[in-house]
């Protein structure tokens, strides 16, 4: 186990993953199909949608603040009610001012959650397993944005009144989990790994306000860049499969030894990023992301579907390992004092470089095609090694050992 209070972690995952389906599922589909039905126009759903991300984003710091003052459990406790009275108000009595407004409102308290999570995470991973804890709580929300997307869609195509249900009723146990965790607190400093020997070569806490934060934005051009890369393709899966001759069928089996290939680099990885250094890991990973998206740039389309079963183990590798190390170094930059604070404002600026991907990868697709998207990409990765390599390299030794 990586944590050392498992059902604690359990039941914020279940949290999460019950929050992030309705979510999802209210955004991408209930909206979309339900709401012209409800007097909601095309840019009334735009307004509502864009308010809850928007708000989510530029939230994440300053409700990480507030968790830490509040306590964790009481602010997740308000984000999942809010949830539930946007998700129930929308259907009940469906309204453009208050359907932004309550959109935007459950945004601003859900940016609470993933930074809180994070944090509980990092100061209850088991001693030298902080890399690996945090990699696997980052990716746990796959299967229900998964779920989001593919299931609640074509339940609402069937039958509207069963796609409320469902929504509602997780919307409903996300707030009996919450509930649950009221108590809960973010850990103090001092106390949140009992027993744990100090990591080799990390530099001890160093006092003062400025010198705390400025480590964090040491990070923040590096979490921008590096979520700008894959954000790249995020509207570009079904014009890129065209374009190469390529249905969904025909990734099912690389995609499979993609993630057989992630499981097994996170796994290895992971522990050289927890006993050695973060870097260990980062380096190699960023390195072969780059040349994984180089590598598709210069092929062309025949070149591409007989490759993929060699591009997609490599890129399951890259990212297993980019995802040990950076958690791995967040966790060791951030300020303990300020955890969730500073887990909110290095999440933000990521979620700042998902958003700014597609509109970059749009462009890069009219004026290059996949030469121009895949070629754009390898060079972020590529910018984003170089900085932890210099001048990042001196910074972040300094903020988070050598």
């Amino acid at each position: 186990m990586l944590w050392t209070r498992p059902l604690t972690m359990l039941q914020l995952l279940a949290l999460l993953l019950a929050s992030e389906l309705v979510r999802t599922g209210f955004f991408v589909a209930a909206l979309p199909l339900l709401g012209p039905g409800l007097g909601l126009g095309p840019a009334v759903i735009g307004a509502m949608v864009g308010a809850h991300y928007l708000a989510d984003a530029l939230g994440k710091g300053p409700m990480g603040l507030v968790s830490e003052r509040w306590g964790l459990g009481r602010v997740l406790g308000l984000g999942a009610l809010l949830g539930l009275l946007t998700v129930l108000g929308t259907r009940l009595w469906p309204s453009a001012w208050w359907g932004v407004l309550a959109c935007a409102l459950w945004g601003l308290v859900f940016g609470t959650l993933w930074p809180g999570l994070m944090s509980v995470s990092q100061a209850l991973a088991r001693p030298g397993r902080t890399a690996r804890a945090l990699a696997v709580s980052n990716l746990s929300v796959a299967p229900a944005i998964l779920a989001g997307v593919l299931l609640v869609g074509p339940l609402i195509q069937g039958s509207s009144r069963s796609g409320w249900t469902l929504l509602l009723g997780a919307q409903g146990l996300a707030v009996l989990l919450a509930l649950g965790l009221w108590r809960l607190r973010l850990p103090a400093p001092e106390t949140a790994r009992p027993g744990e020997p100090p990591v080799p070569g990390q530099a001890a806490p160093q006092p003062g306000w400025g010198r705390e934060w400025g480590r964090v934005a040491v990070l923040l051009p590096a979490a921008f860049a590096q979520t700008l890369a894959p954000g790249l393709l995020v509207t570009l899966l079904y014009p890129l499969l065209a374009h190469l001759g390529l249905g969904l069928r025909d990734l099912a089996g690389p995609g499979l030894a993609a993630a057989a290939a992630f499981a097994l680099s996170l796994g290895l990885l992971g522990r050289l990023a927890d006993q050695v250094h973060p870097r260990r890991a980062l380096t190699p990973g960023l390195l072969l992301l780059a040349a994984v998206f180089a590598l598709v740039a210069v092929s062309g389309g025949p070149e591409v579907r007989s490759r993929l079963w060699v591009v997609a183990p490599l890129l399951g590798v890259g990212y297993g390992a980019f995802m040990a190390g950076w958690n791995g170094l967040v966790a060791r930059t951030l300020p303990a004092q300020h955890r969730a604070a500073a887990w909110g404002a290095v999440m933000a600026v990521e979620s700042l470089g998902y958003s700014a991907g597609p509109l970059l990868g749009g462009a890069a697709w009219q004026f290059g095609g996949q030469a121009g998207v895949f070629g754009l990409g390898a060079a972020v990765f590529l910018l984003t090694e170089l900085y932890y390599l210099w001048p990042g390299r001196g910074l972040v030794h300094r903020a988070g050992g050598t």
